[in-house]
């Protein structure tokens, strides 16, 4: 808990517009919540209000993370101030079209039934690819420049930025076959909240795990840190080989979601 207090100050402090928009993704939970309990409607056998609540949850994990994470990077406090100010407005802006969407109990992605819909969708993905432009100047530039932070943290972040780089080119591959579920229509059996398919590939498990890379491998390298005593070579080899599993699995599920198998058959 006082980590997360650490990291919310310090959000606060560097980039109060990315600060604000973590709030609002908090704030909307509660309307999401709401609409899910006082609102039946449904859409692909999923009540409207789902999708806007996990992108609630997961874009704020995500900006917390860019706001938090940017701050090691030699970068002027004008250069920070614009990416962090991208990062937020582009996503709040994906998700405000989500609520959108949910709100008229359509689709938000992969919709083309109106003008409307077909534009509201290729904005989305206009947003979706400044925030991967970034990631690639992440990537580059934890590799070329000195982070404020240890050598093994550094080389974790590193592998967060490959993994969610990934994450996203998944995200790519659904918008190229205009769907998530492999052998099946969108839709269908699935598991409860996320809706993963249950009965055949569904694309979403590999991109979420994906995209959550971000914050799995850096924790791990922080709180091993912490916690071993050992030398730093030993750090960082385990550090690698964790990362290197973890992406494996993202690649296994991928692979096997690809072949129309679920990640849980019901």
């Amino acid at each position: 808990m006082n980590q997360l207090k650490h990291v919310l100050s310090t959000i606060r402090i560097n980039s109060p517009f990315l600060y604000y928009t973590v709030l609002i993704y908090l704030i909307a939970i509660i309307p999401c919540m709401i609409g899910v309990v006082v609102d039946e409607r449904e859409l692909m056998g999923v009540n409207v209000w789902i999708k806007p609540f996990k992108f609630a949850i997961s874009q704020a994990i995500y900006v917390t993370t860019v706001g938090f994470l940017i701050t090691f990077y030699p970068y002027s406090e004008r250069k920070k101030s614009m990416i962090n100010n991208t990062v937020a407005f582009s996503l709040i802006v994906e998700y405000f079209i989500i609520i959108f969407q949910a709100y008229k109990g359509v689709k938000s992605h992969y919709n083309f039934d109106t003008q409307i819909d077909a534009l509201l969708f290729a904005s989305m993905g206009v947003l979706v690819a400044i925030n991967v432009l970034i990631m690639l100047l992440f990537i580059i530039d934890t590799l070329r420049k000195k982070l404020d932070t240890t050598q093994v943290i550094q080389w974790s972040i590193l592998f967060g930025w490959l993994i969610v780089f990934f994450g996203s080119w998944i995200g790519g591959q659904m918008i190229s076959q205009m769907s998530h579920n492999i052998g099946v229509a969108d839709g269908g059996a699935g598991l409860p909240l996320v809706n993963w398919s249950t009965i055949a590939g569904d694309l979403r498990v590999a991109h979420f795990l994906g995209l959550h890379g971000l914050q799995v491998i850096p924790l791990f390298a922080y709180f091993l840190s912490r916690k071993w005593r050992t030398s730093h070579t030993k750090l960082l080899i385990t550090v690698t080989v964790f990362a290197l599993i973890y992406a494996a699995w993202i690649g296994y599920i991928f692979y096997q979601a690809k072949q129309g198998i679920p990640f849980i058959k019901m």
